[in-house]
């Protein structure tokens, strides 16, 4: 065959390295999935080279990745092309410098210049050659520095020409094109910024550990558990190198990578991929080997138990040797069960267990292995009392769980040769409330954190916590993306990024529409967890939550979002109803053959969080209702249980009908039951509950309400009205007139000044009705006037005192009305000093950090009060990441002296035990602090919010006259003039 012959020509002379002359790889890097904008067009050219029909050539002494993805480049060029391989077209050539002769005699002929590339990690160059060997007129050369770096080159020119990495795991199939052309020029990805780069496959039950076994079969292990054998994981390899990554840590929970199939470390290698193992599961070996053998029975206590321990961390070493993995070492431990060590946290222990750990990493010949040690929760401690691993040692510090980093390098220490590393998290089991059901990142909050960890040094290796690996899509790969480049992404880029995300997938047509959905979903579901949308948290006014725990009340049947005022529960819902047409209308659009990756990637997770949010409203609303005897009551729990059926319905869409019935009991994970001690024991306020599909009310938590009315009609009136100003920014106000009886009657209302109106003033009510006050400003009077409104129906009158205020003075900047003045954090009058914009970070908009802790941000307000006001900063729960005694800003009214407020104190949210201020902050996605000024007299004044530490987003603040009511987001932004 003629592919032999070129083959065999090109392997007759032994190859040579031979280097020419100096020249940089210039960096054309892909930067959109646009097939006409990379280095692959839809049209052919001068000097352009078809891929239709073109053979790809390897060499078999190449490494066992390279040979193994050449194929998967066949097969991607015949699903996009649909053409078989010819051996008459000119080839594609793939392999890597100094394994490959193929590769080798091309650079030895002076062909293809490599001195950019050579030696550097995991960089490819990919350039149509003219001649390269003999009897090949002209050749697409794929060459890596690595083995990696020609696997990304191979799957990066698959990207090209339009195969997703999501094209498994979210079934994107790819355009159809006749032919495919690769432009003239030299191409390169780049060398990736971070060395190990990789993700966590953790807390993957119940969807990956019931849907693997059924889709996959049983491990290959007699005894073991099945499902995430050799197979699974070769699709999880394939992936990543998809995704530019190169690193794994396997999952653990009742799971041992190495003996559920004893493929699975093969199967790794021959994907050329680097294994590692968890914060809690040292020396290469998963804390379920321990407990599964006879060793187990004994204790995992190093102090009583350490020649059963060393013994059993010998094996792991040994068979890293033995089976030659390429891996990462986690050195260190934790209790068994990722929980803190029994046997206290000394650094003395410490110091003993990683000596241990060395010794035998010495004895084995693994020493020079790439070693970490991850400071998660407690382990940071012995850190901060100042112990050291090996300067060699990679240390790994962590976020929260809940995305927001806990320690960073500190500047003033010196370099170490195993640098630094990150643990992140897009997933969590634990305090305050498991979150695992769906992607709620906030790309912009991660762009910042992980772009101040780059920026502090932190370039050796980045993990993250993405639960089932599906359902984080999005979010991994853009973490994957800027680990890779962080300079291609700032944050004015984000937008960017997330429209070739969409293009990617679906498309450059629809693209821009996905990318706006998929960016307010991102911004709507980072303000709260969904699983969090049955617990309010609050602080008990006569406790210090700094030094006093329990001043932080959880409620675990009441939800945040006000019932009351703001209209809140209201707005909330509505937005999300609102993104949730949008995106009805968008699924309409798009193309039959893409519905199953839509309804994956973009439509399940939005749509069905609008359907929970509006569970949630009419749930809580039932409840609220049932306590005042309303007719309305009733309607509102048949209402909740409609949502719960539709719930359950995209759910069992998702795993009986998506995909031809490929996701089969993959959305199994309960949202909603969290919190149901009685039916789910002690862990039911963080942990989730066990089922999600028993007959309801059970698992909508907390009970929906039943009441037996009286057929007779009765008279209910409830008002939570603010002082009416002609200032207010607040929606129109209302009264809720309602029936408690069965009969509708009729009502009137009547207003006590006839500038004030309340529509209509009379009607009937069946359940109940909610008529608008409106006051016409021209006439109403200076000062604050107290109208009584007078409601009468059903044999029954009930007056209601309605406040207005209208001021004389002369509006400026933000004006306060309904006692409070609340004003976005970008929305100032000046500022001084470097200030970074940090779009949709903000539970209510964008955000503000100071570059360098310095500036300050100026805010005219009117105020219509004097005497003493309160002033709440809204800031990103940020933890202290540097050697000091806290996160400060300072704030001032008028040029007073600032007053500096140190938010890590105040709160005791960055006790490394992650006390319930850190919850609460962590759940609410806020950090609130308040400081107290003094106003001498009504009229034009100045806030102003000053920066002290350059890690402090301000998102909003809000000075409160004594109007402020209860809300999640607080009160919406007050009018400016």
């Amino acid at each position: 065959m003629k592919r032999r012959s070129l083959l065999a020509g090109a392997l007759a002379t032994p190859a040579v390295l031979a280097v020419p002359s100096p020249a940089s790889a210039s960096s054309s890097a892909f930067s959109s999935p646009d097939q006409t904008s990379g280095y692959v067009s839809t049209h052919g050219g001068s000097g352009r080279f078809a891929l239709a029909g073109a053979p790809v050539l390897v060499s078999e002494s190449d490494f066992p990745g390279v040979v193994r993805v050449a194929e998967d480049l066949r097969s991607d060029l015949h699903k996009v092309t649909g053409s078989d391989i010819s051996d008459g077209n000119p080839p594609i050539i793939l392999g890597t410098i100094g394994r490959s002769p193929l590769i080798d005699k091309i650079i030895a002929r002076g062909k293809l210049d490599v001195s950019g590339i050579l030696g550097k990690w995991e960089t490819t160059i990919e350039q149509i050659v003219e001649n390269p060997l003999p009897g090949v007129r002209r050749a697409f050369v794929i060459a890596g520095s690595d083995q990696r770096g020609t696997i990304y080159g191979a799957y990066d020119l698959s990207r090209n020409i339009g195969i997703s990495p999501w094209y498994f795991w979210d079934d994107v199939p790819a355009a159809q094109h006749d032919n495919l052309y690769v432009l003239p020029g030299r191409h390169t990805q780049g060398t990736p910024a971070v060395k190990y780069r990789g993700f966590f496959i953790n807390d993957e039950n119940p969807a990956t550990g019931t849907w693997a076994p059924s889709f996959f079969g049983p491990g290959k292990a007699p005894g073991y558990p099945g499902g995430l054998n050799a197979d699974y994981f070769a699709k999880v390899f394939e992936t990543m190198l998809r995704l530019k990554a190169n690193y794994l840590w396997p999952a653990v929970w009742g799971r041992a990578f190495a003996e559920d199939d004893p493929l699975n470390h093969a199967t790794a290698t021959r994907y050329g991929v680097v294994m590692g193992t968890s914060h809690e599961a040292p020396m290469m070996r998963g804390i379920e080997e321990w407990n599964r053998h006879p060793a187990g029975t004994r204790e995992w206590s190093f102090r009583r138990n350490a020649d059963a321990i060393k013994a059993y961390w010998q094996f792991g070493a040994e068979r890293m040797r033995d089976e030659n993995i390429e891996g990462v070492i986690t050195l260190g431990m934790r209790g068994n069960g990722d929980v803190s060590l029994p046997d206290g946290d000394g650094i003395d222990l410490m110091s003993s267990i990683i000596d241990s750990q060395r010794t035998i990493l010495q004895n084995t010949g693994l020493v020079g292995r790439p070693q970490v040690q991850t400071l998660y929760k407690e382990v940071q401690r012995y850190w901060d009392k100042g112990y050291r691993p090996p300067d060699d040692v990679t240390v790994v510090f962590c976020d929260d769980n809940w995305g927001n980093l806990r320690k960073l390098p500190d500047p003033s220490l010196p370099a170490r040769s195993g640098g630094y590393g990150i643990y992140y998290h897009f997933d969590y089991v634990g305090d305050g409330r498991n979150y695992k059901w769906a992607d709620t990142v906030n790309l912009t909050n991660t762009w910042e954190q992980l772009h101040l960890a780059y920026r502090s040094g932190v370039d050796r290796l980045w993990a993250v916590n993405v639960g089932d690996l599906k359902n984080e899509e999005l979010p991994l790969q853009f973490f994957l993306d800027y680990a890779w480049n962080p300079s291609a992404w700032p944050v004015g880029r984000l937008g960017e990024w997330t429209r070739a995300f969409a293009a990617e997938n679906f498309g450059a047509a629809l693209a821009p529409a996905i990318a706006e959905v998929l960016e307010e979903y991102g911004q709507l579901q980072s303000r709260r967890k969904p699983e969090l949308l049955n617990r309010r948290i609050t602080v008990d006014p006569a406790k210090d939550p700094a030094t006093d725990s329990s001043a932080i009340v959880y409620d675990d049947q009441a939800t945040p979002f006000s019932l009351t005022d703001y209209d809140e529960i209201d707005r909330v819902t509505e937005e999300w109803l609102a993104l949730a047409s949008r995106a009805d209308r968008l699924r309409a659009r798009v193309p039959a053959a893409w519905q199953d990756a839509f309804y994956q990637l973009v439509y399940y997770a939005l749509k069905d969080t609008a359907i929970v949010y509006d569970l949630r409203r009419a749930e809580f609303t039932n409840i609220w209702y049932a306590s005042q005897g309303r007719a309305a009551t009733n309607a509102l729990a048949d209402r909740a249980e409609e949502l719960f059926a539709e719930d359950q319905a995209m759910s069992d869409y998702y795993n009986n009908t998506l995909a031809g019935g490929k996701w089969h009991n993959w959305q199994l994970q309960p949202k909603i039951g969290y919190g149901n001690v009685a039916r789910y024991g002690p862990n039911a306020p963080w942990q989730q509950p066990e089922l999600n599909n028993v007959a309801l009310p059970d698992e909508i938590y907390p009970y929906l309400q039943r009441i037996s009315l009286p057929s007779e009609p009765a008279l209910g009136v409830f008002a939570s009205l603010p002082v009416l100003s002609p200032w207010q920014s607040l929606p129109a106000q209302h009264i809720e007139v309602y029936n408690k009886g069965t009969t509708p009657f009729r009502y009137t209302i009547s207003s006590g000044a006839p500038w004030l109106r309340v529509t209509p003033s009379a009607g009937t009510v069946r359940d109940q009705v909610r008529p608008v006050i409106t006051v016409d400003w021209r006439h109403a009077p200076l000062g604050v006037t107290e109208v009584p409104v007078t409601i009468t129906g059903a044999g029954t009158t009930t007056v209601v005192p309605v406040s207005v205020s209208r001021s004389a003075l002369k509006p400026a900047g933000f004006l306060e009305a309904n006692g409070y003045v609340a004003i976005e954090a970008d929305h100032y009058r000046r500022k001084t000093g470097s200030w970074l914009l940090l779009p949709g970070i903000g539970k209510t908009g964008n955000g503000l950090v100071s570059l360098d802790g310095t500036g300050r941000l100026d805010y005219p307000v009117t105020l219509t009060s004097s005497g003493p006001v309160t002033i709440t900063a809204y800031l990103s729960p940020r933890n202290n990441t540097r050697p000091t005694d806290g996160l400060k800003y300072a704030i001032s009214v008028d040029g007073a002296t600032p007053q500096v407020v140190n938010v890590t104190t105040a709160t005791g949210a960055n006790d490394t035990t992650m006390n319930r201020q850190w919850a609460r902050n962590t759940s609410d996605n806020i950090n609130r602090t308040t400081t107290t000024h003094t106003v001498a007299a009504p009229g034009k004044h100045t806030v102003t919010f000053w920066a002290v530490d350059p890690t402090v987003i301000v998102q909003r603040l809000v000075v409160d006259t004594g109007g402020v009511k209860y809300s999640y987001l607080g009160p919406p932004e007050s009018r400016k003039a």
